[in-house]
């Protein structure tokens, strides 16, 4: 708290706030003193209130309740799950990791149009390919950044021959993923699906 007076101009006649910085004023009171406690409430004086206070002080009343608590909830089943040994259920439309499908015949699908590449925000998909001998190409190389890759499934939308899409796998440990990691997925994803109805919720 700074030290300050009024300065009255006789000629101008107006007031003005001086403030003297050297000059500091130390409050003697007690910060505490000016607190006042808005939900403070009284004890009870009567002798149920004063024998409850006493046991809870003597007796770890208390204490002997949380520990209660705390045994009753050994014989509850439990609310977790021991992952990733156990996994609790996803939803239809889980966006997990890629995987590229292939024709039933083995041959793959991806024609390297690169729409996927284009359309992704992240820049998280690297394409190369080449020319095959019937004048179609073939991609070379397929790598997703999965550090960077957000999984909105645009790469999924986009292409238009279905050729990659998001598994119900969430958990793997290569940051980037090659083609060969996303063809070592099981037969179901060779197949052609329908697609997912598209709910108001998401």
């Amino acid at each position: 708290m700074f030290k300050a007076r009024i300065v009255y101009d006789a000629a101008k006649q107006t007031g003005r706030l001086s403030t003297m910085m050297p000059a500091r004023l130390i409050s003697m009171n007690s910060p505490m003193l000016s607190f006042k406690y808005v939900n403070a409430r009284e004890e009870a004086t009567d002798m149920k209130s004063i024998t409850d206070r006493a046991a809870q002080t003597l007796l770890w009343t208390e204490l002997f309740r949380g520990l209660g608590m705390t045994l009753s909830y050994m014989f509850r089943e439990p609310a977790t799950i021991n992952y990733p040994f156990e996994k609790g259920p996803l939803s239809p439309r889980f966006r997990g990791e890629h995987a590229l499908r292939r024709y039933p015949s083995g041959e793959e699908r991806c024609i390297a149009c690169k729409l996927c590449e284009a359309v992704c925000p992240a820049q998280a998909i690297t394409i190369e390919a080449e020319p095959r001998a019937d004048g179609s190409r073939r991609t070379t190389r397929y790598d997703i950044d999965m550090t960077k890759c957000i999984y909105c499934g645009f790469c999924q939308e986009a292409c238009p021959v279905d050729a990659i899409v998001e598994s119900s796998t969430s958990g793997f440990h290569p940051s980037i993923t090659s083609a060969e990691l996303h063809f070592r997925f099981p037969t179901k994803w060779y197949i052609c699906r329908a697609p997912l109805p598209v709910s108001g919720s998401g």
